[in-house]
């Protein structure tokens, strides 16, 4: 079995955006994520095992999405996961037609997806206990592939590998 999900993953680029606004929140009690880490969750899928991963790999193969770009200009802090997190209020409609797309695909072949309303964002540090006070820049991301990534522990944390990258068909 393999904890996976399929998420938008940063150039090198944006991740040292993030990390550097990660950097600069100042707190003792936070859990901050890993730079290594960062992304956008798509669609959570839990533990596969390999017939169900194979079959979801096929599945999703022929996404048919255009490239776009998301602005991250927002500092939140949800108090039920305890998290810090930047957000958008607007984003491209591509963007939901790729997670309703992923969803459904999941559905046909058995898997269940989350009911919840989606909500773009980047989870910065867990363990949050209130909203921090410090400026944000927009930071943009272009989307221009989604990936299944891997979770795994390893001493001292979580690792997230990329299993598979499928690029949209055609740049913004």
């Amino acid at each position: 079995m393999k904890r996976l999900f399929f998420a938008l993953w940063p150039t090198n680029e944006i991740r040292k955006q993030i990390a550097q606004l990660n950097q600069s929140i100042n707190s003792d009690v936070l859990k901050k994520v890993n730079a290594n880490n960062i992304h956008i969750t798509l669609v959570f899928l839990g533990n596969i095992d390999a017939t169900s991963e194979a079959m979801i790999r096929k599945n999703v193969k022929n996404i048919s999405v255009k490239s776009f770009v998301l602005h991250f200009n927002r500092l939140d802090f949800w108090k039920k996961p305890q998290i810090l997190c930047l957000s958008t209020q607007h984003y491209d409609s591509q963007l939901s037609i790729l997670v309703d797309t992923l969803k459904n695909r999941l559905e046909q072949i058995g898997i269940e997806t989350e009911k919840r309303s989606y909500k773009p964002h980047i989870t910065l540090a867990r363990k949050a206990r209130k909203l921090i006070d410090i400026d944000i820049l927009d930071i943009e991301w272009p989307a221009q592939s989604f990936c299944l990534i891997e979770s795994y522990s390893i001493p001292g944390g979580v690792y997230y590998q990329v299993l598979e990258r499928w690029n949209f068909n055609s740049k913004y």
